[in-house]
């Protein structure tokens, strides 16, 4: 089965952003932020990553909690991806 386009956004906006991103009894807005910034990073997925770090940032996560994640996640998914996802922070949260 082939999904057109728009079949795609419906599942992005009403059931990603709709229902999953609003199960906060489940899981805070702070921590989904939190864990998809990390999913990107650990992927190397960086053209998503300024628009989550905005919400994760909205959602709460520090400048200094955003250095701490990229330090920790640097040592397990590497420099490169850290390096890239620092340089986006900075843009985000600013110098």
């Amino acid at each position: 089965m082939v999904l057109t386009i728009w079949k795609k956004d419906d599942l992005n906006d009403d059931v990603l952003f709709g229902q999953v991103w609003a199960r906060e009894k489940e899981l805070s807005l702070r921590d989904r932020s939190f864990l998809t910034v990390t999913a990107l990073i650990t992927k190397g997925v960086f053209e998503q990553l300024p628009y989550h770090m905005q919400t994760a940032k909205a959602n709460g996560i520090t400048k200094e909690e955003i250095a701490e994640m990229i330090t920790q996640l640097a040592f397990y998914v590497g420099w490169p991806n850290a390096w890239s996802a620092f340089n986006i922070a900075k843009e985000v949260w600013g110098d």
